[in-house]
């Protein structure tokens, strides 16, 4: 969690940049990607979408989901996965609405399900209401892909932020693949023909890292998860953080102050 202009609420990194409403064309084909910071802890939510298929996967929805489902709209995309990169109250407060505008299945790690059902717990922490909740949502774990159109995203389990935290690796999909468009495929059919981008959730962010001291939290396992699987991507992967700036694993590798 991030507090919206820096102030009045518990903080869940450590430090952060300003980010705003983002659009990012890039790899093999374009791919778009949308990124708009939501909510009162201005959650950065990334709306991923294929310009052929306008199949899309949205990720990080934690509020204002009027917004989301206007962008969705002006690019004519159908969502075909709603993914939660770990369930703080932030990431997770427009799930329920989004899934029942879109119909798209809501997918998170499950070693963060006992803290998505504390839900009231945490909307007690920074006083707002409670968000309602998914009765059951599906599960993705390491090494599953989630597909749209010609790109794929592969799960990796970064616990530490929280025990279910996970980072997405987002690349354009080889030809021959086949589809399974938003659902869980597996791995292996995914490659770079140039860098690709990281969704880190509240992992990793441009000069920190997410904080460890909430339950569930680990500083010795959100070092491992950072070393162990996300700085052996490549330099020029961009990462987009759960809040704040964009940055790149190689600047992270070289200048972050918890990491050098």
């Amino acid at each position: 969690m991030a507090p919206a202009g820096g102030r009045g609420a518990v903080c869940y990194i450590r430090s952060e940049a300003p980010c705003g409403v983002d659009i990012i064309f890039g790899m093999a084909t374009k791919l778009i990607h949308e990124i708009i910071p939501v909510g009162l802890l201005q959650c950065n939510c990334s709306i991923l979408g294929d310009p052929d298929s306008r199949e899309a996967i949205v990720i990080d929805p934690g509020d204002e989901v009027d917004r989301i489902l206007e962008i969705l709209k002006r690019h004519g995309l159908k969502v075909r996965a709603i993914v939660s990169t770990h369930t703080h109250i932030d990431h997770v407060g427009g799930l329920a609405a989004l899934h029942r505008a879109t119909g798209a299945p809501v997918l998170i790690h499950q070693d963060d399900l006992e803290l998505y059902r504390a839900i009231d717990m945490q909307a007690e922490w920074i006083g707002i209401p409670a968000p309602e909740l998914i009765r059951s949502p599906e599960f993705v774990k390491e090494g599953d892909t989630l597909r749209w159109g010609d790109f794929a995203a592969e799960v990796l389990h970064t616990p530490g932020h929280t025990p279910g935290s996970i980072s997405l690796v987002v690349n354009a999909t080889d030809a021959s693949a086949g589809s399974a468009s938003g659902r869980i495929a597996q791995p292996g059919h995914v490659h770079a023909p140039e860098a690709g981008r990281l969704i880190a959730g509240d992992t990793l962010f441009q000069g920190s890292i997410g904080r460890t001291d909430f339950p569930g939290g680990s500083y010795p396992q959100i070092i491992s998860s950072i070393r162990e699987k996300l700085l052996v991507l490549p330099d020029e992967t961009l990462v987009i953080p759960g809040h704040g700036a964009k940055t790149t694993i190689g600047r992270e590798r070289a200048f972050n102050p918890f990491l050098v």
